[in-house]
């Protein structure tokens, strides 16, 4: 084994027995019924203890497991998104139908063009920022949020800032839409599919889907995977984008191409073929959610809270214009796709 690979390994080690260590013990506290209904997933308590620590007792500690810490928000992440596509496989989409898949695709289409409107027009915010919280209320939360960071290549407390702002509004929805339900005047199947569409996290989709009915979870979840796959082909898209705005300057920028995202699709392709077995891909599944949460924590302890409070209140008030669509736009959509 080479010198300086050991050297790099020794450096990262203090960090990775850190973030590891803790990010078990939080899948164990999230397993609990009370944290469960609540709707509270390891990623979520992953990023509360990483801010609090971070502000706290990290610093004491940082020169020793900063490296390793980097390293799980980094590259740890990347490896994150790619597993996560044993998620999801190529017959959920024909399960969904088109229809479904039409709505997804305004869902996310239309979402993050009111983001980008309402944040960079009106709101004047920074573009970072703004781009991640789209991704996190369009997408799939928490997941979209690290996933689109190596992209924009958003600072610690920018990407703290969107995931904190899917923790508020896609719990709310998890309130919310049952309460809703009786006067929707949806099926539950139908509710299910627009619980998918709208709502941020799947923690979030499944509680809010469960309370109505166990078909409105079923549907739920299928929809909320299907969208959660079209994170890949947003992400490359995105890239291209900030290239060609990076091209229209002095000199021009190359397009970060998101392998992971890429891999992302791979991996789901490959487990719609069912090769490995249940138990295999759940042990897969497990591995994919230790290193987001790892991810989550060590993003966490990189964030100041200073400089989220530096972002003031635009963030929310954004996060917040994009709930009510959601909630209101996503509803007609629903209707008017006829899912």
């Amino acid at each position: 084994m080479p010198r300086e690979f050991q050297d790099t390994l020794r450096g990262r080690l203090p960090g990775l027995a850190l973030t590891g260590g803790l990010s078990l013990l939080l899948m164990a506290l999230a397993n609990l019924p009370i944290l469960q209904r609540w709707g509270l997933s390891s990623l979520t308590l992953a990023i509360l203890l990483g801010m609090l620590l971070g502000n706290t007792l990290f610093g004491k500690v940082a020169h020793a497991c900063g490296s390793g810490v980097d390293f799980s928000k980094s590259t740890l992440l990347r490896l994150g998104v790619i597993l996560y596509g044993f998620r999801i496989t190529f017959l959920q989409i024909a399960q969904v139908g088109w229809n479904g898949v039409l709505m997804d695709a305004l869902v996310i289409a239309c979402t993050f063009g009111l983001t980008l409107f309402v944040g960079l027009r009106l709101l004047k915010m920074d573009r970072d920022t703004v781009i991640l919280i789209g991704a996190g209320s369009s997408i799939c939360g928490a997941a979209a949020v690290l996933a689109t960071e190596p992209v924009v290549r958003g600072h610690a407390h920018k990407v703290s800032v969107a995931i904190a702002t899917v923790v508020v509004f896609g719990t709310l929805s998890m309130f919310i839409y049952p309460l809703l339900y009786p006067y929707l005047g949806l099926s539950e199947s139908a509710y299910g599919l627009y619980v998918g569409a709208t709502v941020h996290e799947v923690a979030q989709v499944v509680a809010a889907a469960r309370a109505v009915s166990d078909t409105a979870a079923s549907n739920a979840v299928i929809e909320k995977m299907l969208r959660v796959m079209m994170l890949s082909p947003f992400l490359v898209l995105l890239s291209l984008r900030l290239a060609a705005q990076g091209g229209e300057g002095s000199g021009a920028q190359r397009p970060v191409v998101p392998w992971f995202a890429v891999g992302f699709v791979a991996v789901s392709g490959f487990n719609s073929l069912h090769w490995l077995s249940a138990a295999a891909t759940n042990v897969l599944l497990q591995c994919d959610l230790f290193l987001l949460t790892m991810a989550m924590l060590a993003l966490g302890l990189r964030t100041s809270a200073g400089a989220v409070r530096q972002a003031g209140m635009k963030p929310l008030v954004l996060a917040g214009v994009l709930f009510l669509f959601l909630s209101v736009g996503g509803y007609w959509m629903d209707r008017l796709t006829g899912v």
